[in-house]
C-alpha cells in the first residue's frame, strides 16, 4: 500500500490535481490493511489533525485510493493508497517511495537484510503491530463441512487432497481459492500450513490479488475452498481449524484476539527509524489510541484493546484452571515470548502498558489478578511445569513495577495446548502467559 501525500494551493484548484507537490508521507503494502482499513485510518487522522472535508476517492489503479483534505492554513493533503500486497511495501521502502510500510506478516530476515540501512526494523519502535486478524478458511454456504485440520488443508491446497468426498463432504473436484504471491494473506498462510509441512500450493490455484474478489468467487463456486482475512468473509462459510491435539477453534473474535485461534495473524506498520517522518508518526500514534482502534474494530479486525472474557469450564481443564474459569474471566490478550529468549515481544511489552490501563480502570490492582504460564512437551513434564510459571513470573515482575499485587501464579506447564507441539511455531505459540481477574 503507498500513501502519498501533496500540498495542493488552495488559491489555484484547477492547476493543483496536475502539479502536485512532493509527497510528505508515503504508505505501501498490504491489501487486507489497505482496501479499507489504512484509508479509513488515515481519514480519521487527518481529521483528527484538525483538516476540513476529508474524503476517500479512487485512485488512478485498481486497488489504489486517495484521501483529500484542507488544512487549517488552506493548503490541501492529497493522500494516495496503493494496496498490492505486504512485500510490495518493503520494496517500496527499499527504494526509498515509502515512508510507512504496512504488512500483513511480520518482516523477514532477508527484508531485514536489505533494509538494515533504515535501522532496527524489529525494534519495538519501528514494528508496530496496529491489529489481529484471523486467515478464515471459507468455503461456500452451501458446503456441510464444519472443520479442518492443519494438516488437512495442507493436504487440500498442496493437491494431495483433491475431491470432496475424501472429506466427507460431498463429490467432485475440490476448486483451491488463493490470494497472489505479493499477499501477506498467502505468506501467513503459506507460513503457518504449507511451510512447516514442506509442501507447496497446487499449480491448479486460482489467485487473486483482491480479497474481496476472492471471497465472492468461493461463495459462487459450490466445490470451492479459499481463505481470506477475517473481515472478507463476507457471504462465505467459515471453517474451524485445530492444529494437532488442540482442540478445532472458530476464528471468533475473543479467539482471534488471544491468538489462540490456529490461524490468526498479526497486522503490522514499519516506520524505518532511519527515515523520521513526523506524519507516519501521527498514524501510527493515532491508530494506536482509543480511536484508532476503535476503528479497526468496524472494520472487522481484532482491537487490541483489552476485554473481560467469561470461559465455560469444562472437565477436561486441569482442576484449578477449571476452577479458575467458574470464578474469575480472562482477559483478551496474552503474553508471548521472542522465538528463542525469555524476553517479551514487541506486541507483549505494548500489551504491558494495556494490561495495566485496564486494572487500574477496574480497581484490580490488589489481588485481583492472577497470572498463568503455559508450556510445550518440547522438554519432559517437570521442566515445561517449571518454565510454565517462570514465563508467568516474567510478566509478573513487570506489573510489580507499577503497583500490581497478584492473588496468585500459576503453572500449569504442557497443558491444554492451542498448537501442534511437533512443529516449532506451535511450540511458540503454546508458550504462553494468561491473565486472569476477580
Amino acid at each position: 500500500m503507498r500513501l502519498r501525500v501533496f500540498l495542493l494551493a488552495l488559491c489555484l484548484p484547477s492547476l493543483a490535481w496536475a502539479n502536485p507537490a512532493t509527497p510528505i508521507l508515503r504508505i505501501q503494502g498490504s491489501n487486507t490493511i489497505g482496501a479499507e482499513l489504512g484509508p479509513a485510518l488515515v481519514k480519521a487522522m487527518l481529521e483528527d489533525q484538525g483538516l476540513k472535508d476529508v474524503k476517500i476517492q479512487p485512485g488512478e489503479h485498481p486497488n489504489e485510493q486517495q484521501v483529500l483534505g484542507q488544512s487549517p492554513d488552506g493548503q490541501w493533503l492529497q493522500v494516495e493508497v496503493d494496496a498490492h500486497g505486504s512485500s510490495t511495501g518493503f520494496a517500496a521502502l527499499d527504494k526509498g517511495e515509502a515512508d510507512l510500510a504496512a504488512a500483513s506478516r511480520p518482516i523477514k530476515d532477508s527484508e531485514l537484510v536489505t533494509l538494515e540501512g533504515l535501522g532496527d526494523l524489529k525494534s519495538p519502535e519501528a514494528e508496530q503491530v496496529i491489529a489481529i486478524d484471523g486467515v478464515a478458511v471459507i468455503v461456500p454456504p452451501g458446503n456441510p463441512l464444519k472443520q479442518l485440520s492443519t494438516d488437512q488443508l495442507a493436504q487440500v491446497f498442496s493437491g494431495q487432497i483433491n475431491d470432496w468426498q475424501s472429506l466427507g463432504a460431498g463429490r467432485g473436484p475440490i476448486h483451491v481459492y488463493a490470494r497472489d504471491e505479493q499477499s501477506g494473506t498467502w505468506e501467513t498462510f503459506k507460513e503457518l500450513v504449507l511451510g512447516p509441512r514442506h509442501l507447496n500450493l497446487t499449480a491448479q490455484a486460482n489467485r487473486l490479488e483482491s480479497s474481496e474478489q476472492l471471497s465472492d468467487e468461493v461463495s459462487r463456486d459450490p466445490q470451492a475452498i479459499g481463505f481470506i482475512g477475517l473481515p472478507y468473509v463476507r457471504q462465505a462459510k467459515a471453517l474451524a481449524i485445530g492444529d494437532g491435539e488442540a482442540r478445532a477453534m472458530a476464528p471468533t473474535i475473543s479467539l482471534i484476539a488471544t491468538e489462540d485461534y490456529p490461524l490468526s495473524r498479526r497486522l503490522y506498520f514499519y516506520r524505518p527509524p532511519e527515515r523520521p517522518n513526523r506524519w507516519a508518526q501521527a498514524l501510527v500514534d493515532f491508530t494506536q489510541s482509543a480511536k484508532g482502534q476503535a476503528i479497526v474494530a468496524g472494520f472487522g479486525f481484532v482491537a487490541q484493546t483489552v476485554q473481560a472474557i467469561e470461559v465455560q469450564a469444562t472437565e477436561k481443564m486441569p482442576a484449578d484452571y477449571r476452577e479458575l474459569a467458574r470464578s474469575a474471566q480472562r482477559l483478551s490478550v496474552n503474553f508471548r515470548f521472542a522465538e528463542g529468549s525469555a524476553t517479551l515481544d514487541n506486541k507483549a511489552q505494548a500489551d504491558l502498558q494495556r494490561v495495566l490501563d485496564y486494572v487500574k480502570a477496574h480497581g484490580k490492582l490488589d489481588r485481583q489478578v492472577t497470572l498463568v504460564g503455559f508450556g510445550d512437551t518440547k522438554d519432559d513434564a517437570a521442566r515445561a511445569l517449571l518454565l510454565s510459571k517462570l514465563r508467568a513470573m516474567a510478566v509478573r515482575r513487570e506489573l510489580v513495577k507499577n503497583g500490581v499485587v497478584f492473588r496468585d501464579i500459576l503453572g500449569m506447564g504442557a497443558e491444554m495446548p492451542v498448537a501442534t507441539n511437533d512443529l516449532d511455531e506451535g511450540r511458540v505459540k503454546n508458550r504462553r502467559v494468561e491473565v486472569w481477574i476477580y
